[in-house]
């Protein structure tokens, strides 16, 4: 992900794996409070301990300079030095389920609603319940980071991670090359629904060969009226249900609609032939070789991606800006249950999401290598900040990061506002608990890696593979998980009055 663009902890949207292992069984871990004896000594002469950090994002050329410069800073802080290890995006989930499995030694480690399933890992036991670990080592984080999140990502009543501090709602924004925009004087505001963009898309595709008119990945999905019981599974409420039925999204005109038109797209040539295996079109972003793409959004978004990839990017809205639980739960760093080192991995978390200094420069590199000081407070990259491109969202409090050159002063009251404005989702603050459908929801898993991306890239006739997709998927139990989900919502919405 390019630099800046890696500020927005949704446009992952567009380019992330979301297929998660969603084994699960009940039961939650007692952090083990105990292991690291010499935790918040801060004494010289203890040997420093190293906390060893698992974090997504492609591995970056000058990460080990970085952080031997990251390790001084802590030494001298916590007396605790970081080995931090990148998986890049659409390997992480995958790479890190078989980590956790096999018990690789590990303190902290990326998590979220999308990757490395939070709720799933939480319930079984592979990260510690840390409530007295923030209580005694992390008290600045209740203080630094919007309550909403710590609340919003309880399991059970417990934390199980510490929530980046960045955007709260989700909204999905169409995105544009604005040096096509203006050439062709489209007027991006007509851009409503997927059907809306094809006069823009023909145009593109007609007359600008060397251009992709619509930059997408295998993991697309359309924007619909859903809040999903799972993210990216068929299964889901309407946003605007009042009796909170769960429908199976295959079997919605929403969902067919949809994916006639991006099937359409696809026979047309508006999108790359290889769509259905494609992970990344960063190689696009760099050329500036495409026209459009759908992405989430924040405020100064515009601002962020034109900075990262060096010509003007704008957009527009592509739907409204809710609160879910995965919006909540889209980007936090958990405990390892397996740490040796408990509380000296909480003094670090506390550390980076209340310390500027460090969490610059995990962010962002070396200053006079990687960027340099507009002013105090805001930054300018330079030409090596393309060995140090780290996706700021997956590394904490976002809040307290550099501006960029051309945010306004009051960036971060922008976000806030932003937060207070988002509408909560109908499923906001439940939990969805797999333990009873453990073996149907892993064979729903694996008729989804059948299906999913060829069905929503458009690759695949949906008159044709629709019915054998909803046919699969019920002889693979997705019924008896609805049902398990019904019983479930219908009890949380009982005790709480929905």
């Amino acid at each position: 992900m390019s630099k800046k663009s890696k500020r927005l902890s949704l446009l992952v949207t567009s380019m992330m794996a979301f297929s998660v292992l969603l084994s699960a069984c009940g039961g939650s871990n007692n952090n083990a409070g105990t292991k690291d004896s010499a935790s918040g000594s801060g004494e010289k002469s203890e040997k420093p301990v190293e906390l060893i950090w698992y974090t997504i994002g492609a591995p970056q050329k000058d990460l080990d300079t970085v952080v031997a410069e990251i390790n001084k800073y802590t030494k001298e802080k916590i007396n605790a030095t970081l080995k931090i290890n990148m998986i890049d995006f659409g390997d992480y989930s995958q790479k890190m389920q078989v980590k956790v499995a096999s018990g690789e030694p590990m303190d902290i480690m990326f998590t979220s609603s999308w990757a490395l399933d939070y709720v799933q890992n939480a319930r079984k036991g592979a990260f510690l319940e840390m409530d007295s670990l923030i209580d005694q080592y992390g008290k600045g984080i209740k203080d630094a980071i919007d309550p909403a999140f710590l609340e919003g990502s309880k399991i059970d009543g417990h934390n199980y991670a510490i929530p980046a501090n960045k955007e709260l709602p989700a909204q999905e924004v169409w995105r544009f090359n604005k040096e096509l925009v203006d050439k062709y004087k489209f007027d991006i505001s007509s851009a409503t629904t997927m059907e809306s963009i094809e006069p823009m898309l023909k145009t593109i595709k007609e007359n600008e060969p060397g251009i992709t008119p619509y930059a997408m990945v295998k993991d697309f999905m359309p924007v619909m009226p859903f809040d999903y019981i799972i993210e990216k599974m068929p299964m889901a409420v309407y946003l605007d249900t009042k009796d909170y039925k769960i429908v199976n999204i295959l079997e919605t005109p929403e969902l067919k609609a949809n994916l006639e038109t991006v099937h359409k797209y696809y026979k047309a040539g508006y999108l790359s032939s290889e769509v259905a295996t494609t992970t990344s079109v960063d190689d696009l972003y760099k050329s500036g070789k495409w026209f459009m793409d759908r992405a989430s959004t924040q405020p100064m978004a515009d601002n962020l991606w034109s900075a990262s990839y060096g010509y003007p990017v704008v957009s527009t809205p592509a739907g409204k800006s809710y609160i879910y639980n995965w919006s909540v739960m889209g980007s936090m760093q958990a405990i390892s249950a397996n740490s040796e080192h408990p509380e000296k991995a909480m003094e670090f978390l506390n550390l980076l999401n209340t310390d500027p200094v460090l969490r610059n420069m995990v962010d962002s590199g070396i200053e006079g290598v990687h960027y340099e000081k507009v002013n105090d407070n805001t930054v300018k990259f330079l030409p090596e900040a393309k060995n140090y491109d780290m996706p700021t969202f997956s590394l904490g409090n976002v809040m307290i990061t550099y501006l960029n050159e051309g945010d306004p002063a009051d960036k971060w009251e922008q976000f806030k506002k932003f937060n207070e404005a988002g509408i909560n989702a109908p499923l906001l603050g439940f939990n969805f608990d797999t333990s009873k459908v453990t073996s149907e929801i892993a064979a729903v898993q694996n008729v989804k890696e059948e299906f999913w991306a060829p069905l929503m890239t458009g690759t695949v006739d949906p008159d044709e593979y629709l019915p054998k997709a909803i046919e699969k998927f019920k002889a693979a139990g997705l019924d008896k998980i609805i049902a398990e989900a019904q019983t479930q919502i219908d009890a949380w919405k009982a005790a709480n009055n929905k």
